[in-house]
């Protein structure tokens, strides 16, 4: 769970280093008040981060729960780690543009979380 921070700041940082690389840091430390022309890496960077953000705190309330009612076992361990390494590789898939790439880690990510479920809830 604590290593999960690192994943949320690397994605905070490839979206934050592409936006400031576009618009400078004039633009993006005044009140952003138009809208800035952004390249389609930047663009794609910052959805990827709101796609992580979508399922992070679905991620976080299975850990939780996971270790509040003390069923941490092998299932809900390979859902974590298939959840946070899929997870790494879906920034760059993304980032990428690789058609169907994307889709099939984000499938990965998602059994990651229904495992975590799965080992909690039975």
């Amino acid at each position: 769970m604590l290593w999960s921070t690192t994943l949320f700041g690397g994605y905070i940082g490839v979206q934050s280093l592409l936006y400031r690389y576009d618009v400078g840091i004039l633009f993006s430390s005044g009140p952003r008040d138009e809208a800035a022309k952004l390249r389609p890496l930047t663009l794609r960077a910052d959805k990827a981060l709101r796609n992580l953000i979508e399922t992070f705190g679905v991620f976080v309330a299975l850990a939780v729960a996971t270790e509040l009612s003390g069923r941490s076992d092998a299932l809900t361990q390979w859902g974590a780690q298939l959840y946070f390494w899929a997870r790494w590789a879906y920034l760059p898939a993304y980032l990428s543009g690789i058609r169907y790439l994307r889709s099939l880690i984000w499938l990965v990510v998602g059994g990651g979380l229904a495992l975590m479920f799965l080992g909690a809830a039975f």
